[in-house]
């Protein structure tokens, strides 16, 4: 079954749509749960395709972006998957490259009362819940996720009704509507802890949204998890047939899985972990290539800590116009020079979350950060591999 389905804005937001017009859109096909049924559909939404400037025009961008950042006393902070201009700014103006929950944490400890939030919408909701005095903006408020779009907050809210027993569990690619309706929010990281000790406690869980990481967790605790049906576009594109044939083409590649994928490929990885912590294990490795199964917008990253090594793309669905994502979050995409500049300039696309519902969100975020601080583990893990492998047990943050 197909339907369209717009990029959807929870009903505690409000929409601004960006003033500065992109030269393109293209519609993006994702599956999207029905959990009434318990199927699927293929639903359709849109991403903006911005333009890419010049050389000469990056170079004015980037000096123009950094000279607003330090008049208006403003922070960015960019996810590992943007556009490596944009990851290449936060670090010289004093932000973070990271993934969503330390981009959140680290907004709400800096000491500026604007942050520019380069990602996806659910990122922006993160750090306007952890930091409601700040100001938060974004380079385009139709940024999304597939995870997000999949799980409204009115159905999700209908589902936990029908199972009040359960534990409400949901990862950081969520809708501030979505968290505000959990018991625990996770990133990957410390998920894994926390349904084990639930279970050892004797809760059942109701995980969500995304049903390749809460199966990977169930089969690593046994715990009793129902699953939304959820999954993020881009993770869900790598295929387990085409990565035996990529591997056996290079066999002295290193596989590095993001769980988030399906578990034809997490069953084939050589390290399955986050972004942060499948970077870790690139600098720690002395493998020369890498096969790389997450969004290549980490990829700049990765070559970054481990100059001289090769990095490939594992194999999705399809080639161009037959795959949907081609590895790369086409809402990730939508982040680039000129609007993060036109942000900076004007003050548009900012953020909002019902006081209310920020209330009631920031409670299962505030718990699983008191779990980790009560269990010493750090959500944002060091360079050092070696040091993570008790906190990660497999796995890190989205």
């Amino acid at each position: 079954m197909k339907t369209t389905w717009p990029a959807r804005v929870s009903n505690n937001l409000q929409s601004h749509p960006t003033a500065m017009q992109a030269t393109a859109t293209k519609v993006v096909e994702f599956e999207r749960p029905q959990m009434e049924t318990g199927g699927s559909c293929t639903a359709s939404a849109w991403a903006k395709v911005p333009p890419t400037p010049s050389v000469e025009e990056r170079a004015s961008l980037k000096a123009r972006i950094k000279q607003l950042l330090r008049e208006k006393q403003a922070v960015l902070v960019s996810h590992y998957y943007v556009d490596a201009d944009l990851q290449d700014l936060a670090e010289e103006t004093g932000g973070c490259v990271s993934d969503s929950l330390e981009m959140a944490r680290f907004g709400r400890d800096h000491p500026a009362k604007t942050l520019i939030v380069a990602g996806v919408r659910f990122m922006g909701e993160t750090a306007k819940i952890l930091s409601p005095e700040k100001r938060i903006l974004m380079p385009d408020l139709d940024a999304t996720c597939s995870l997000d779009l999949g799980c409204a907050p009115d159905e999700f809210a209908a589902f936990c009704d029908q199972h009040p027993d359960r534990t409400v569990v949901v990862y950081a690619n969520t809708s501030a509507a979505v968290k505000a309706r959990a018991d625990w929010m996770v990133t990957s990281s410390i998920g894994l802890e926390i349904v084990q000790a639930l279970h050892a406690q004797g809760k059942k869980i109701l995980w969500a949204p995304d049903k390749h990481l809460g199966s990977y967790i169930q089969k690593q605790t046994g715990a009793d998890m129902l699953l939304w049906q959820g999954s993020c576009l881009v993770h869900d594109e790598f295929k387990g047939t085409e990565l035996e044939l990529m591997r056996a083409a290079h066999p002295e590649a290193l596989v590095l899985v993001h769980p988030e994928s399906p578990a034809a490929v997490v069953a084939q990885a050589d390290v399955i972990g986050s972004t942060s912590q499948l970077i870790a294990a690139v600098q720690a490795s002395n493998a020369p290539s890498f096969i790389v199964a997450t969004d290549n917008g980490i990829l700049h990253k990765m070559r970054q800590a481990a100059p001289g090594k090769l990095f490939i793309d594992a194999p999705t669905a399809g080639n161009s116009a037959t795959c949907k994502s081609c590895a790369h979050c086409p809402w990730m995409a939508m982040n680039g020079l000129q609007n993060l500049l036109h942000v900076l300039e004007t003050g548009a696309n900012e953020i909002h979350v019902d006081p209310a519902v920020g209330k009631q969100a920031v409670v299962c975020i505030d718990r699983m950060l008191d779990f980790a601080a009560k269990k010493k583990a750090n959500v944002r893990p060091s360079a050092r591999l070696e040091n993570e492998q008790t906190l990660f047990a497999g796995i890190g943050p989205a």
